[in-house]
């Protein structure tokens, strides 16, 4: 079974302790139609270590993340274990159809898994998430198209009301605009309260009431989200 980051701040053993550098570039971009991402978290990390593991409870770190695009807890556990970390590298939100670009460097350190994460506005617990996957060491270009997931944590009540502290309902904010107000609440609490892929926003079209202040024209989306592409030099 794959080990979650947090909680396990002592887990420094490696599967591999050979280190090696490699260098490469990130590209990210926005997939989606009305959806902004608060920003990304990017780390290098060791082998057995997860930011997520689905069909399991979120961390206190993913639901700050999910709930409210607090990345602070996620960072101090990588470092932890000395993760090469690159944190909003598009020096804020991602909107739709942008992209952020960047370059790392894994030089002395066995950070041979890649993951990368961020909330989705406007949902309750929604985020994309790049799982551990293991970066490529040959020259070339290697794309990845990434999911959405719910952390579990929250009920989708789709209600825009400037929450996002974990344990506090409804959705911070709405970035990209063309939400309602007024809703009365799409969802009870989730069924999976575990971290599982995301059902999507429900919405509707009444921007002044109805059940959603998610615009359902604007804020809905299917899988993938968000594309990843590495190059390595």
């Amino acid at each position: 079974m794959k080990k979650h980051l947090l909680g396990l701040t002592a887990l420094l053993a490696l599967t591999s302790t050979q280190a090696y550098a490699v260098d490469f570039d990130v590209e990210i971009t926005n997939l989606t139609n009305g959806i902004t991402y608060t920003p990304f978290l990017v780390a290098a990390h060791t082998a057995g270590n997860n930011l997520f593991v689905t069909g399991e409870p979120a961390s206190t770190g993913l639901q700050a993340m999910a709930e409210g695009g607090d990345i602070s807890g996620l960072v101090a556990d990588l470092e932890t274990i000395g993760a090469t970390i690159v944190a909003n590298p598009a020096g804020g939100f991602l909107a739709p159809a942008s992209s952020t670009a960047f370059s790392m460097n894994t030089d002395g350190t066995s950070n041979t898994q890649l993951s990368i994460v961020a909330m989705l506005l406007p949902t309750n617990d929604g985020f994309a998430g790049l799982n551990a996957v293991t970066i490529p060491t040959e020259p070339g270009r290697y794309v990845y198209n990434v999911n959405a997931y719910d952390a579990g944590t929250e009920a989708n009540d789709e209600i825009i009301n400037g929450g996002g502290a974990p344990g506090v309902p409804g959705i911070p904010g709405n970035p990209s605009g063309s939400g309602g107000t007024g809703g009365t609440g799409v969802a009870g609490n989730d069924l999976n309260p575990y971290v599982h892929i995301h059902r999507g926003n429900i919405g509707d079209t009444d921007a002044a009431g109805g059940k959603s202040d998610v615009d359902s024209r604007v804020h809905r989306w299917l899988n993938p989200v968000v594309r990843v592409t590495i190059t390595v030099n």
